[in-house]
């Protein structure tokens, strides 16, 4: 591996070739992977390409006038000092803010390599086209955005917005929202019946937190399993996994808190208290981001939750302990 200051000028375009070729063809990537559900930025990144491509055009054939035909094979990763870029590109489906922020990082890169370029240059016609390759990138450090001012109008933002956040509720809010009820109604029957039935805090803590794990990795599989979210548009499995799995985990062991204190009665009256804020909470987001009523969403999950409750205090009262 080289370091910039040893490469030759006829390496340094052989270097500048490469990564115009690489960047066109992420670019190409990323629009092909947002086509359908950002075609608005899909077209950005189409021209982002073809500019690229343009660029290389440019480099070969003053590579060819200066140099001869064959150009040597350098990339980023023999040369010491480059990014290595995360594949995003591979990933399906793209998430556009991150597209465009790593968009931006590879323009600014490609400028300070020009800049550098610039300067251990001495042939005319290499200046001058790596100066007109660097006056390009430093007006706009963000060709996306500049490209944007042409596809992006307000109608087609206000369009891929409405699509990112729907992508959000469906791969985050939801999944998350499936565990947070789940751990905060499943687990309050074993808890409070656990409690009436012990009047002992510790021995309820201990139900309560083995009650939240086992919901949370129940439902952190059930949810990994039900599809790879290719059809769906969910998401990742495995990120959906987790989510729904901390969630309910978080859900149950919320409540299950107040019963380190040693206080039985306190413990009790601190832990209903914090299941009727949960469930006031589910309602909320249900409410915020599901297009659910405030109202029906309350009802449905307090209702819900005070059913299960109910049936875990009766269990309880059942129980010998005193």
């Amino acid at each position: 591996m080289k370091s910039f200051a040893d490469l030759e000028p006829r390496e340094i375009l052989a270097l500048a070739i490469s990564l115009e070729e690489e960047h066109g063809r992420i670019y190409g990537e990323y629009a092909e992977g947002l086509r359908e559900s950002f075609p608005a930025s899909a077209n950005v990144f189409t021209e982002m390409a073809e500019e690229e491509n343009e660029h290389r055009r440019w480099l070969i054939d003053l590579f060819r006038r200066k140099f001869g035909q064959h150009i040597p094979l350098i990339r980023r990763q023999d040369v010491k000092g480059f990014v290595t870029h995360e594949p995003i590109w591979m990933a399906r489906p793209l998430g556009l803010e991150k597209v465009r922020q790593q968009a931006e990082a590879i323009e600014y890169e490609t400028r300070l390599f020009y800049e550098r370029a610039l300067e251990r240059a001495a042939d005319t016609d290499i200046r001058k086209l790596l100066g007109d390759l660097a006056a390009a990138e430093a007006q706009h450090v963000s060709l996306a955005q500049k490209l944007g001012e042409t596809h992006l109008t307000t109608d087609a933002r206000a369009d891929e917005a409405e699509v990112q956040r729907r992508m959000f509720v469906l791969q985050i809010v939801q999944p998350g929202l499936v565990g947070l009820m789940d751990g905060s109604v499943s687990t309050l029957a074993p808890l409070f019946a656990a409690a009436f039935a012990t009047h002992n805090s510790w021995e309820t803590f201990l139900v309560g937190l083995a009650a939240s794990i086992g919901a949370g990795v129940s439902m952190g599989f059930a949810e990994a399993l039900s599809d790879d979210g290719s059809l769906t548009g969910r998401g990742r499995p495995l990120i959906r996994g987790i989510i729904t799995g901390a969630m309910t985990t978080f859900g149950g062991v919320f409540h299950t808190l107040p019963y380190l204190l040693t206080d039985f009665k306190t413990a009790t009256t601190l832990a209903i208290v914090v299941v009727l804020i949960e469930l006031w909470l589910i309602a909320w987001i249900r409410a915020r981001y599901m297009d659910t009523r405030f109202l029906r969403a309350a009802f449905q999950v307090v209702v819900g939750g005070l059913i299960v409750f109910g049936a875990g205090v009766f269990i309880g009262s059942f129980g010998g302990g005193h």
